[in-house]
């Protein structure tokens, strides 16, 4: 199952004029794939699928993405049809359905800032070097790196070679075949214990989670602010839009801490 989202616009000056970026992450392995985008058309998103996950890793059986059009029309549904995807659409309301993707998100635009500093506008050279950082490092979710998961081995980060590790000191050609063979036999065991530790992370943050909760009852009446949603916001009014509209008032109770509201 893989996740789908867009990042931008970003800054201006990139080589190519690219202003955009699409991610896809693996939710098991949490390996991420990025592209750097000038303009997001229905092609450039189909192509990116295509060529970034199904031609490298497979047909995956599900995707999620918001409900944006560049992922909700007529070639994308297409193009899921065509391989037997189901795509599944995050609730405007709710984007934290598609929460992986917006947590690696997060991981590249950091990483971008701190590489990047005061010259913003080379972001999509140093693109791929960002994602390399996080493919090769341990996720906390699984405690392992999203290439061992991938690709059954560690990769070859340049600290190795920087310092000489064991395993580059150690290094031997007439080895190394059946090195590689003995992880890929204990691939399999690997991957079954990083689902059972991301089973117990998630069950971890969720209790965390829900510790921390304050119950709020509102009452028939009352008046109440709605927050607004990235996926619902004017988008005319960038980021200086106010993150509450209202007063709203509780026409109705629902239940399960939902209001209807007027």
């Amino acid at each position: 199952m893989w996740g789908l989202d867009l990042i931008g616009p970003m800054p201006t000056g990139t080589k190519g004029g690219a202003k955009h970026v699409i991610v896809a992450v693996d939710y098991f392995t949490k390996w991420a794939e990025a592209e750097a985008l000038v303009h997001i058309t229905e092609a450039n998103t189909t192509s990116f699928v295509k060529k970034n996950i199904i031609y490298r890793f497979g047909i995956s059986s599900i995707i999620i993405t918001d409900n944006g059009t560049q992922f909700d029309n007529k070639k994308f549904r297409e193009m899921c049809e065509e391989f037997k995807i189901a795509n599944y659409y995050a609730s405007p309301a709710h984007p934290q359905t598609n929460g992986q993707t917006e947590a690696v998100n997060k991981v590249i635009k950091h990483t971008l800032k701190a590489k990047l500093e005061a010259k913003k506008g080379g972001w999509a050279d140093k693109l791929p070097e960002v994602l390399w950082a996080y493919r090769t490092t341990v996720r906390s979710s699984t405690g392992e790196t999203p290439f061992t998961l991938a690709f059954g081995t560690e990769a070859v980060i340049p600290a190795e070679t920087t310092f000489t590790s064991p395993r580059v000191q150690l290094y031997s050609p007439e080895h190394n075949i059946d090195m590689l063979q003995q992880n890929l036999d204990e691939l399999e065991e690997i991957r079954d214990a990083a689902q059972v530790r991301n089973s117990a992370y998630q069950q971890r943050a969720a209790r965390y989670y829900n510790s921390h909760v304050r119950e709020r009852r509102f009452r028939l009446g009352d008046l109440v602010l709605r927050r607004v949603s990235p996926n619902t916001k004017d988008k005319s009014s960038g980021s200086l839009i106010d993150k509450w509209e209202g007063p709203y008032i509780i026409k109705r109770i629902v239940g399960h801490g939902a209001y209807m509201i007027a």
